[in-house]
C-alpha cells in the first residue's frame, strides 16, 4: 500500500503534518476511545482519573496522542507531561501541571507514569483531589496503579484502569497496510508481532528493504535487538537476567522451575521480580511473557550463546521428563505440553504447530456416549471403511481413545487412539489392515519380547482440519509424547498418517523413521514411523532431539535410523548368554557374543562392552550366591565354567551324582539367564 503525500501544507509547521500522519496511522483501540469518549462528555458513571497501563510497545504513547487529538476536536485544553522529560518530584509535577489550576476544563495526560511510583500516594492523596471539578487525567505506564486506589471506596468510582493489550489478527493486519508492507508478508509479520505494535511497526520496515520473495521472512537481530531494548531494558543481575531466560523458553515458569534450573539462586526472589515485570502476565500453571517478548528473549539467547542455552534447556527437559514420569496422570499431561513446548523452539518447526490465532481445545477421555458420534465422523471424514474400523477398536480398546473439544464451547473438534498391541490375533488381522502393516514391519525389524507391545497412534481423525496442524493437532502430539515418555514395556512406537511427506521432518525430528520392509506410501493410502524403545532409549532418544534443536530440519533420509544396537529375542538371549557362560575364559569367543550390540551391555559400559558383558552375566551369578536357596547352584555354576575342568571333575569336587550335578547345572544356567532377560527387558542392571 503506497503511503500518502506527508509534505507539510503551506503555510503550516511540522507538528500539523505529524498530527496528520498520527491520525492517518492510528488503527484499533475502539474501546479505549469510546471510554475516553465518554469521559470527555461527562455524565454519570464517566471516570474522572483513567490509568493505561501496558508492557513498552504496547502502543500506550500512540493512544494518549490520539486522546489529545480527540480533546483538542472537542475544545478542550490539553495539557501534557512526559515523566522521562522532567525530574520525578512533587515540584517538578506541579510545576509541569500549573495550567491545569487555571484552564477551563482542561484534560491532563501523563506518559511514562511508571516513573512516579515513588510519587504515586503524593498523587492519589495531595495532588490530584486539588484539582478543580471538570479536569479529566489520564496516566499511562508500564505498572498498573497500586490497590490502595481501588482500597479507597471514593476512588474506585472515579478511576478506570485499562490494561492496555495486543492488537487483534483484523488490527494489526491494519497496521501493517499503514506501514506499507507487502501484503504477501502479512502472515509472518503477524506471526511474529503477535499483536505488539511496535514489533509490528519495526517487523514493516525492515521486511520493506530486505524483501526477498524466495526467502521466508524471519525476524532479524536488529529487530530484536530493537526490541527488548525498548521493553526488557536493563536486568538487575546476571541471576535476573538467567531467570529471564529460562522464562522467555518454557511454557510457564514457577519457582520450583527456577530452583530447578539456577541451583544456588532464590528462587523466591527471582520468580516475585518476574511476576511484577510489565511484559509477565500470571496463568494458572506459572508466569509467561507476551508472545513477541518470549519469542525474541528465546532467539536472542540461542542466537548469543548457543551453549548455554543448551545447558539451559537441557536443565528445563530433564526436570520435565521427572514429573512426566513421576506425576499424576492429569498433572503429567501438563508437563508433556511444556516439553512438547521447548522442543518446538527451532523455527522450522512452527509449521506443524497450530496458531495462536485459534481458539483452544483440550482433551478428555472418550465416553460411551461419544461412540456414535466418533463413528459418525470418521465415516464423514475418510469413509465407511474406516467408520468400521473405528468401531472395533472402540469395541476391543475403548479405554485407547481420547477426544478434543472446544475450551469455550465444549464442541467435539475431534479424536485419536493410541492402541497397545501385544499380539495379532485373527480378529484384529481381519479387521484392521494398517495395524496388522505395523506388526509386520516392527516384527520383520526386531519381534516384540514377552510382555512388551507396539504403541500405534491410529486415526487423529479432526474434520476441519484433518492432518494438517491446528490446536486440536497439538493436543495429539502431546499424546503421543505423553504414552512414549510414560508408558512401561513399549518396544515399539508407530505413527500412522496419510500426509507422510509432510509430516515426515517432523517424525525424522522425533527420531521416528519409515520402517524397514514398509509398502510405499501410495499403495497404502498413509505413512508408517517407527522407533525401536529397545534400540534408542528415552533418554538418548531426548538428547538426540536436544541436538537436533538448533541443527535445523533433520537431513538425513527419515527411512535410515542410525542405529547399532539390536533387540534380541527371548531365545535368542537365553542361547547367548549360555554361549558366554561356555566361551568364559576365552576373550575371543566373547567379542562375538550377540549380547555385545545389545543395549543393556552398551549402557553399562560402551567403552569395553566384553569387559560389560562380563560384569552383567557375573552380577547375574552373584544373585545366585546372595540367596541361601540357590548358593550350591553358585558353585555348580562357577566351578562348571570358571575353570578349566570337565563336568564329570566338577561333579566329583562337589561330591555330587552327576545326573544331580546336571539337573543343578541346567537351574543355574536358567536363573542367569531369566535375570539376564529381565534386566534387558527392563532396560537396566540393578546397583
Amino acid at each position: 500500500m503506497a503511503r500518502e503525500d506527508c509534505a507539510p501544507a503551506e503555510g503550516g509547521v511540522l507538528a500539523d503534518t505529524l498530527a496528520q500522519a498520527r491520525m492517518r496511522n492510528f488503527v484499533g483501540r475502539g474501546e479505549e476511545l469510546d471510554l475516553f469518549r465518554g469521559a470527555l462528555a461527562g455524565g454519570p458513571g464517566a471516570p474522572l482519573v483513567i490509568v493505561v497501563h501496558g508492557p513498552g510497545g504496547i502502543g500506550k504513547s500512540a493512544l494518549l496522542q490520539r486522546f489529545a487529538a480527540e480533546a483538542g476536536t472537542a475544545g478542550r485544553r490539553v495539557v501534557t507531561i512526559d515523566a522521562c522529560t522532567i525530574e520525578p518530584s512533587p515540584s517538578a509535577f506541579e510545576e509541569a501541571a500549573a495550567e491545569v489550576f487555571t484552564a477551563e476544563r482542561p484534560v491532563l495526560l501523563v506518559d511514562s507514569f511508571e516513573r512516579y511510583r515513588d510519587m504515586e500516594d503524593w498523587l492519589r492523596d495531595r495532588f490530584l483531589p486539588r484539582l478543580p471539578t471538570g479536569v479529566l487525567v489520564v496516566f499511562a505506564g508500564r505498572l498498573p496503579p497500586a490497590p490502595l486506589w481501588k482500597a479507597d471506596l471514593g476512588w474506585s468510582e472515579v478511576l478506570r484502569v485499562l490494561p492496555l493489550k495486543e492488537l487483534g489478527p483484523g488490527e494489526s493486519a491494519a497496521l501493517l497496510a499503514t506501514q506499507g508492507a507487502d501484503p504477501a508478508l502479512h502472515a509472518e509479520l503477524l506471526a511474529f508481532a503477535a499483536g505488539n505494535p511496535l514489533a509490528l511497526r519495526l517487523a514493516a520496515e525492515v521486511a520493506a528493504h530486505d524483501n526477498d520473495a524466495n526467502v521466508v521472512w524471519t525476524p532479524s537481530r536488529t529487530i530484536v535487538e530493537q526490541l527488548l531494548s525498548h521493553v526488557v531494558g536493563d536486568l538487575p543481575s546476571p541471576a535476573h537476567r538467567r531467570a529471564l531466560e529460562v522464562c522467555g523458553h518454557a511454557l510457564d515458569t514457577t519457582e520450583d522451575l527456577l530452583r530447578a534450573v539456577l541451583p544456588g539462586e532464590d528462587a523466591a526472589e527471582l520468580f516475585a521480580w518476574l511476576r511484577q515485570l510489565c511484559f509477565v502476565r500470571s496463568g494458572r500453571f506459572g508466569v509467561y511473557p507476551l508472545d513477541v517478548i518470549r519469542d525474541s528473549l528465546d532467539s536472542d539467547f540461542r542466537w548469543r550463546d548457543p551453549e548455554q542455552y543448551k545447558t539451559m534447556h537441557r536443565t528445563v527437559r530433564r526436570h520435565l521428563v521427572e514429573r512426566i514420569h513421576n506425576a499424576p496422570e492429569k498433572e503429567a499431561l501438563r508437563a508433556t505440553g511444556a516439553y512438547n513446548y521447548i522442543i518446538s523452539r527451532a523455527e522450522w518447526t512452527r509449521k506443524f504447530h497450530g496458531s495462536r490465532e485459534e481458539s483452544g481445545a483440550y482433551e478428555e477421555p472418550s465416553r460411551p456416549d461419544d461412540a456414535d458420534e466418533l463413528v459418525a465422523m470418521a465415516r464423514s471424514v475418510e469413509g465407511e471403511e474406516s467408520a468400521r474400523i473405528v468401531a472395533f477398536w472402540l469395541e476391543r480398546q475403548p479405554e485407547a481413545f481420547r477426544v478434543h473439544r472446544r475450551y469455550s464451547s465444549g464442541e467435539l473438534l475431534g479424536f485419536m487412539a493410541w492402541l497397545r498391541i501385544d499380539t495379532l490375533d485373527d480378529e484384529m488381522r481381519e479387521a484392521d489392515p494398517v495395524v496388522v502393516e505395523a506388526w509386520q514391519c516392527v516384527s520383520a525389524a526386531a519381534p516384540l519380547r514377552q510382555g512388551e507391545h507396539l504403541g500405534v497412534a491410529r486415526f487423529m481423525i479432526h474434520p476441519a482440519t484433518h492432518h494438517r496442524p491446528s490446536r486440536s493437532w497439538d493436543l495429539v502430539h502431546i499424546r503421543i509424547i505423553f504414552e512414549l515418555l510414560r508408558a512401561n514395556n513399549c518396544a515399539w512406537s508407530c505413527v500412522v498418517t496419510p500426509r507422510p511427506d509432510f509430516w515426515e521432518p517432523l517424525m525424522t525430528y522425533m527420531d521416528h523413521f519409515r520402517p524397514p520392509g514398509a509398502a510405499p506410501d501410495a499403495d497404502l493410502g498413509h505413512g508408517l514411523f517407527c522407533h525401536d524403545w529397545r534400540a534408542v532409549r528415552v533418554e538418548e532418544w531426548a538428547e538426540g532431539i536436544d541436538a537436533r534443536l538448533l541443527s535445523g530440519p533433520p537431513g538425513r533420509p527419515a527411512d535410515e535410523p542410525s542405529t547399532r544396537f539390536r533387540a534380541l529375542s527371548r531365545a535368542e538371549s537365553d542361547a547367548a548368554v549360555r554361549d558366554a557362560l561356555r566361551t568364559w575364559l576365552d576373550p575371543d569367543g566373547l567379542a562375538d557374543n550377540p549380547l555385545l550390540r545389545c543395549r543393556l551391555v552398551e549402557a553399562h559400559d560402551a567403552d569395553h562392552p566384553v569387559e560389560a558383558l562380563r560384569e552383567v552375566i557375573g552380577k547375574a551369578i552373584q544373585r545366585l550366591e546372595a540367596n541361601p536357596r540357590t548358593r550350591h547352584l553358585h558353585a555348580v555354576l562357577t566351578m562348571t565354567f570358571q575353570s578349566p575342568s570337565t563336568q564329570e571333575a566338577v561333579a566329583r569336587r562337589l561330591n555330587m551324582a552327576f545326573s544331580t550335578y546336571r539337573r543343578h547345572l541346567a537351574r543355574a544356567v536358567d536363573d542367569v539367564r531369566d535375570r539376564v532377560w529381565q534386566w534387558e527387558t527392563q532396560g537396566r542392571v540393578p546397583d
